[in-house]
């Protein structure tokens, strides 16, 4: 089974290896833009460095087994370091061929022989493992990023050959021979050298601090699973004794550490931590002595987009228009209209009304005409509406289930300048919400109504304040609910 498993592992890597085996010398082809000026990449054509040796260390507890490090009897942290040769295969995706070496301590009681006492072991191990390194940073980085990136998440996993040697001492009285002396029952030592049964698998997750063009910081925890059931030093059989060589059980380990990447190459950045577009504004502004202007874009950018010629998958973007990588204006809202001339640029709207999803000028029609129903009676200083009204109400109702779902409305309360302010406040916002309750009743959709009560602060005649300057009819009016549109 481990050997299958190893096997499988192995050939994993292949599976991207395999893809880029294809040769074409024919420029230019159907991965370019049609320029004549493509050349095929190479070792002297990168700008990055793609290889590093990483060194780290730090501690290592035996976490499952028979013997574990952290339980009952005490805290037991071993310690660690490691080093690695590491090459980056693309932004995203590296391997890592790294040397661990290491000591862990454990303690163990058994429960069915207490007269043994505790079991104390050490574990001395030497490993050899080669891991995939994810950086899921580079997955989730926009390629418009304008800010320092010098953080990123890793993750890691693999497999390895290990050795290692343990020796365990039961703390359980000495024996006596027949002629008087004392042995040591109890002591216990066994080896495991280097070969296809000592594979291990590894995971875990890391953080990297980009500190300088050589230096990385790196922090690593990683969960060793050893596959072997005598490496904690002890297992137990039936009867409480314990038993070095039993594989029906998996002891592991886990080791936290702290390192460096020292990053390999003369160039100035490293491929994990790469940006194409900074580099080339850094060339535009770092002039060379001779004053010359360096030259971005041999066949130039024509829209003036930020994306060369020799790439852009559209040569007429509207100057000022956002683009993406391939030199296409962006469209968020994917409506058919480009973000830059897009009044609505999150909503999918029509292309004759500025990507917006409805006509300005409609809606104001169709808000004059429901206000057209004016003159909604409520009962005296109550929010009950009047039977008179609904038929009003019924065609306000009607004129709105017809329009788009997305058009908002308000629906204002207002009152005359009769009592106190709070009081008429409170009146006209209820007054609004009554309103409200009986479209709704009608049919129409509650997330597209908003109430609002304003009182006396919005009066149709103004100059009604106090009331006793106008005539009934006028105050009459100011006592109303109208619609207003939200958007």
């Amino acid at each position: 089974m481990k050997l299958g498993l190893l096997t499988l592992l192995l050939s994993f890597p292949s599976l991207f290896l395999a893809q880029d085996n294809k040769e074409n010398s024919v420029y230019p082809n159907t991965f370019t833009s049609g320029s004549a000026k493509v050349s095929k990449f190479d070792n002297k054509a990168k700008r990055y460095n793609d290889w590093a040796i990483t060194l780290g260390g730090g501690t290592s507890i035996m976490h499952h087994g028979d013997l574990t490090s952290l339980n009952q009897d005490g805290k037991n942290f071993g310690w660690n370091a490691y080093v690695g040769l590491a090459k980056q295969v693309s932004d995203k995706f590296g391997f890592e061929l790294q040397y661990q070496t290491g000591k862990t301590k454990q303690t163990g009681r058994i429960v069915t022989r207490p007269s043994y006492g505790l079991g104390v072991a050490t574990t001395r191990y030497n490993q050899v493992s080669l891991l995939g390194d994810v950086n899921f940073s580079n997955f989730f980085r926009r390629t418009d990023n304008k800010s320092s990136f010098r953080w990123s998440l890793h993750g890691y996993a693999g497999i390895g050959l290990q050795g290692y040697e343990f020796e365990r001492d039961d703390d359980k009285p000495l024996s006596t021979l027949p002629n008087g002396n004392t042995i040591d029952e109890n002591y216990q030592k066994f080896k495991q050298s280097f070969g296809i049964d000592s594979f291990f698998y590894k995971g875990g997750a890391g953080v990297k601090y980009n500190l300088s063009r050589r230096i990385d910081i790196d922090t690593r925890v990683m969960y060793i699973i050893s596959g072997d059931d005598e490496f904690d030093g002890g297992g137990e059989t039936a009867d409480g004794v314990y038993n070095q060589i039993k594989k029906n059980f998996s002891d592991n380990m886990i080791v936290a550490n702290v390192g460096v990447t020292i990053k390999l190459g003369k160039h100035n950045t490293h491929l994990s931590w790469y940006d194409a577009q900074n580099e080339a504004l850094r060339k535009i502004v770092a002039l060379d002595s001779r004053s010359v202007e360096p030259i971005i874009c041999e066949r130039g950018d024509a829209d003036k987009d930020g994306v060369c010629d020799d790439w852009d998958r559209e040569l007429d973007t509207p100057l000022g228009a956002r683009v993406d990588g391939a030199g296409k204006a962006l469209d968020m809202d994917l409506d058919g209209v480009i973000d830059l001339n897009d009044a609505c640029v999150t909503v999918p709207g029509l292309a004759k009304n500025k990507g917006c999803p409805y006509l300005v000028d409609e809606t104001l029609e169709i808000i004059e005409e429901i206000n057209r129903f004016e003159g909604i009676e409520f009962e005296l200083n109550k929010d009950v509406i009047r039977v008179q009204s609904y038929a009003k109400l019924d065609n306000a109702a009607e004129i709105i289930k017809k329009l788009n779902s997305t058009v908002k409305f308000y629906v204002i309360g207002g009152t005359d300048t009769r009592a106190s302010d709070s009081y008429n406040f409170n009146l006209s916002e209820r007054r609004a919400k009554a309103v409200k309750n009986y479209l709704v009743s009608k049919g129409v959709n509650p997330d597209i109504l908003i109430t609002e009560g304003r009182g006396e602060k919005d009066l149709k005649y103004p100059e009604c304040n106090p009331a006793t300057k106008c005539p009934e009819w006028k105050n009459e009016a100011n006592r109303r609910v109208y619609f207003k549109a939200a958007q």
